[in-house]
């Protein structure tokens, strides 16, 4: 837990206390908490803490939030006021967040009986027309903000309350569960609100209705947890997965049509991943989730009693691999299964959902694509990442028991790993069978050392490639170390000799790099097409991204152009690359990723759909049971509008896709995950 006397929580304590001294005298409120602290977890490892302090005037209420973070060595702070009436009807809600150019995440006014005034991040204040009840909101607004939500909401007693700048918010009341706390039981009530972040939260209320927890992903999980209730934080743990399972379980029931032992897919093009020809006008047979037979429509003869898919004019792919996600919560099964993708590689997760996840999916059949995990591991210290640590040799050996033990197939290495209990690290996952993939630890600085150490796989370009430099620390190599020095021929052999000689597999997060050098000012979709269709709470804070001022944005783009060139080259000479999105966001980021290694790496479109299929698959040891449309391997295939290889951006047009032997349509798996279907298909 993060002390009261912590450096960065002195300051947020004194800010708070200059943003209220001023405040007039406060009177007694019989049903709302007057201040406390509810502590940040990332990943269930405590990161931070919010103060918050609600205080009365003659006619209104004043709560006031400062939340101060120190999340992998990031210290940021956010400070938020609301203002409600004494009925508790909001009128005015204002978050910003604390930098040396302190900017605004979102402010809401109310500006006259019905009308209120807006302004967003990046965007101009607009004015609204308003219902007389809503609440203003964001997906990150500050926990005692919306302990004021939830009385509100029940005030009205409405089913649902609209908000601002968009959507509603419902508030489901789903079970109750008792903690200990100092010796002494209390019962809480477990609620899922939806509208918040992207699907629902889980939230516990007290008998008052203030809010003692809440557990909320989007593209990662935090916890947040009123500090006397620490103690229960594996109770929340729990009652977040049991609430992500019964949503999995509702999108299975809703979209997984009736399974048929045999299934003919008849009259589409063929890319089947390994040669590089369309075989035109095929058909497909799948029975109990394998393919039995691929020929042409004419000569393949479909058995009485299968389900026939009329897919003529469509091309048939592999299903898609994500080598580099962090699925935190059930809303990517849809999403990910929508944009094609059959399989991923989760590269850290808190261990409870990621184990739940893949195992509903894989032993209940649950609706999304086959998950393989990476047990997220770090070393010491306040940039550690996450609650497992491997800090000494002893841990190091427990770390990789756990994970065993849990089917994981991998150790995922961080930044703060020490060099000593990498080593340690590898042996052992070595021993039982399992791999290392991850970052380059800081401690050692470049890739050289790391795979000699005895990682398999290496994640993000910018330490992948470090062994241009051999000898050379990242941190003194700078930023742009790509764009700012000569690369010569004879050190990209080099590097190439190193990788081949060593069998690493490369994972560099290309599409994620292209999407980190856009310019102040310019909108997510001048990168990312798409990025309008995907839900908004999702990716609220991606799209508002504040981008790179004129001089930066150059050289990061003229160090990515040159990165992206030499990765081309590793895959040229036979490396392996694989495809990642880094939690960009499902189905997109993939689509991104894979253009970008044709447009910017120099790979064909087969070449660059191969990183996203049989590559990660052979890398994982399933290429002999997935990853190309074969005889004998499983029906994990995607199904496109129009080909991909005639134009890398014929990737985004995936109508539908089979996997563990059950059809669906994109469309309603967009639809699902709340992102806007594609109304060209």
């Amino acid at each position: 837990m993060i002390k009261k006397n912590h450096p960065f929580v002195v300051v947020v304590t004194m800010l708070l206390l200059a943003i209220t001294s001023c405040a007039p005298e406060s009177s007694p409120m019989d049903t709302i908490e007057k201040e406390g602290t509810f502590i940040v977890h990332r990943r269930q490892s405590p990161i931070g803490e919010e103060s918050y302090e609600i205080r009365t005037t003659k006619d209104s209420i004043i709560v006031t939030s400062l939340q101060g973070e120190n999340e992998r060595g990031r210290v940021t702070g956010v400070v938020s006021e609301l203002r409600l009436t004494k009925d508790l009807e909001p009128v005015y809600y204002s978050s910003k967040r604390i930098s040396n150019d302190t900017t605004n995440i979102l402010e809401v006014e109310k500006t006259g009986p019905n009308e209120i005034t807006i302004w967003e991040k990046h965007y101009d204040k607009i004015t609204k027309e308003v219902a007389s009840h809503f609440f203003p909101l964001h997906s990150n607004i500050p926990a005692g903000i919306e302990m004021m939500l939830y009385h509100y909401y029940f005030k009205l007693g409405q089913k649902s309350l609209p908000t601002f700048p968009r959507g509603e918010v419902t508030v489901t009341h789903t079970g109750k569960d008792t903690v200990t706390i100092g010796g002494a039981q209390k019962i809480l009530d477990r609620y899922v609100t939806t509208g918040i972040n992207w699907g629902g939260r889980t939230v516990w209320l007290d008998e008052s209705k203030n809010l003692v927890a809440l557990v909320k992903a989007n593209t990662q999980i935090r916890e947040m947890i009123r500090n006397e209730y620490e103690e229960a934080l594996p109770t929340f743990i729990q009652g977040n997965v049991m609430e992500q399972m019964a949503q999995l379980s509702e999108y299975t029931d809703n979209l997984k049509g009736p399974e048929y032992p045999v299934i003919a897919l008849v009259g589409g093009d063929v890319v089947d991943g390994v040669s590089d020809t369309v075989k035109e006008d095929m058909t497909i047979i799948v029975e109990e989730g394998k393919i039995v037979e691929i020929g042409k429509r004419e000569a393949v003869k479909v058995s009485k009693g299968a389900k026939v898919i009329d897919v003529t004019g469509k091309t048939l792919i592999p299903g898609l691999w994500d080598m580099h996600a962090h699925s935190n919560q059930v809303q990517w099964a849809p999403a990910y299964l929508a944009g094609g993708v059959t399989t991923i590689r989760d590269n850290g997760n808190e261990l409870e959902f990621a184990t739940a996840f893949r195992d509903a999916i894989a032993k209940e059949g649950a609706l999304g694509p086959d998950i393989l995990l990476a047990g997220m591991t770090d070393g010491p210290g306040i940039k550690g990442n996450g609650v497992v640590r491997a800090r000494s040799e002893e841990e190091a050996k427990e770390v990789v028991a756990l994970y065993h033990k849990n089917g994981y197939k991998q150790i995922k290495i961080y930044t703060s790993i020490e060099p000593g209990v990498l080593k340690v690290l590898a042996k052992e996952a070595h021993k039982v069978g399992m791999t290392l993939t991850g970052h380059v630890p800081a401690a050692l600085g470049n890739a050289i050392p790391a795979v000699e150490s005895g990682m398999d796989m290496l994640s993000h370009y910018n330490r992948i490639l470090t062994p241009l430099f051999p000898g050379k620390d990242v941190s003194d190599l700078g930023t742009y170390f790509m764009a700012e020095n000569e690369i010569t021929d004879e050190q990209i052999d080099k590097a190439i000799a190193f990788y081949l000689k060593h069998g690493t597999v490369l994972d560099p997060t290309l599409g994620l790099g292209a999407v980190r050098t856009m310019p102040k000012g310019d909108k997510m979709e001048s990168i990312e097409p798409d990025a309008g269709r995907m839900a908004y709470e999702l990716f609220e804070g991606k799209r508002f991204r504040s981008g790179l001022g004129e001089a930066r944005a150059k050289k990061s783009m003229d160090n990515f152009l040159k990165s992206a060139e030499v990765i081309g080259k590793f895959y040229k000479a036979g490396i392996p690359v694989v495809a990642g999105t880094d939690n960009f966001a499902p189905g997109f980021g993939l689509f991104l990723e894979i253009e970008t290694y044709q447009k910017y790496g120099g790979l064909t479109p087969l070449e660059a759909i191969k990183t996203a299929t049989i590559i990660p698959a052979t890398a994982m040891g399933m290429g002999d049971v997935t990853g190309s449309l074969e005889v004998g391997k499983e029906a994990d295939i995607a199904i496109l509008d129009k080909n991909p290889l005639e134009d890398i951006d014929n990737i985004r047009s995936v109508s539908s896709v089979m996997t563990n032997g059950n059809y669906y349509e994109s469309e309603a798996l967009w639809i699902a995950a709340d992102f806007k279907p594609n109304r060209d298909q």
